[in-house]
């Protein structure tokens, strides 16, 4: 099976595209690796134009979770009503994932899109929690930008170097992240009353499916 940098070296931006927004359907694929391999490229062979390549990226970036959050509303949400009390997931712990995503996350989905699994499902659990469309909107385009933006130019301007870099900047980044979702996991255990009854308050009635 070929390699991704020998993928992006013979189909160059379609590859791009692809691989960044099959990763934010959900998919295990590697478009962090895409984005640096093609903006390498750029930057030393000068095969491919960076603006090109950064275009078509956050384009990859913004479609793909926009597809994942659809999946996630259209069918994440369905299944969490249907099959959620088998998993202990009450109707006032999926008011209460409401709640945290209407009031945060545009945060999450920003953050998420730094950290590789994070970055893979952001979309779907999004959807799944009816995050406000054009909030999850804003908040993707915000988070491709960055993303494209500070990976790309760095990969360009640093060639090479910036594959040795990436591996412990994401591992620092992911490490933090992990610390801070158990932080904030420990955070809504000891007050997930208070939280619930929040979430009651902000999102009143009965929670229903509509196809």
């Amino acid at each position: 099976m070929p390699s991704i940098a020998h993928l992006v070296h013979t189909y160059g931006l379609v590859v791009v595209a692809a691989v960044i927004g099959l990763e934010g359907v959900g998919l295990p694929f590697p478009g962090e690796t895409a984005l640096i391999l093609a903006s390498v490229i750029a930057g030393t062979k000068h095969d491919l134009n960076i603006v090109s390549v950064m275009l078509t990226a956050v384009g990859g970036a913004i479609v793909g979770p926009m597809i994942g959050y659809v999946i996630g509303r259209e069918f994440g949400y369905w299944l969490l009503l249907r099959y959620g009390s088998y998993l202990r997931i009450t109707e006032s712990r999926i008011k209460l994932g409401e709640y945290l995503f209407l009031r945060h996350g545009a945060a999450i989905i920003i953050i998420a899109r730094f950290v590789p699994v994070l970055r893979s499902i952001a979309g779907i659990l999004a959807g799944a929690n009816r995050m406000p469309w054009r909030f999850f909107l804003l908040a993707n385009v915000v988070g491709a930008i960055a993303w494209v933006s500070f990976f790309g130019v760095a990969a360009y301007m640093l060639g090479r170097q910036v594959e040795r870099l990436a591996g412990p900047m994401v591992i620092a980044v992911g490490v933090a992240t992990v610390v801070a979702i158990i932080v904030a996991a420990v955070f809504v255990r000891r007050h997930e009353a208070q939280l619930i009854a929040e979430a009651e308050r902000a999102l009143p009635g009965p929670l229903r499916w509509e196809p």
